[in-house]
């Protein structure tokens, strides 16, 4: 437990931090989650839906630097391609 006043200061900022970059992480997992099980379920219609949303996720997070701005472009390419190979069946 800090004692100087800036140390307590410091430790709240990246309590709340931490948090926040957790529940945005978690909310980036359901997403990616959403649509692979939409691709394994054989949906494309279902799966394009949830592709838009994942991306519009992951920019936003990658704009709020949460996550690095080339891992959210690699998820998103990930998962395009599911998407693609799905729409090719």
């Amino acid at each position: 437990m800090p004692n100087i006043k800036s140390a307590k200061k410091r430790l709240k900022q990246s309590t709340v931090r931490r948090t926040r970059n957790r529940a945005a992480k978690s909310a980036i997992h359901s997403e990616c989650k959403k649509v692979l099980v939409a691709v394994a379920s054989g949906n494309v219609e279902t799966a394009e839906t949830e592709l838009r949303a994942a991306a519009k996720l992951l920019d936003q997070s990658a704009a709020k630097k949460t996550i690095h701005r080339n891992a959210a472009s690699r998820t998103k390419s990930r998962l395009a391609a599911h998407v693609k190979k799905l729409k090719g069946k």
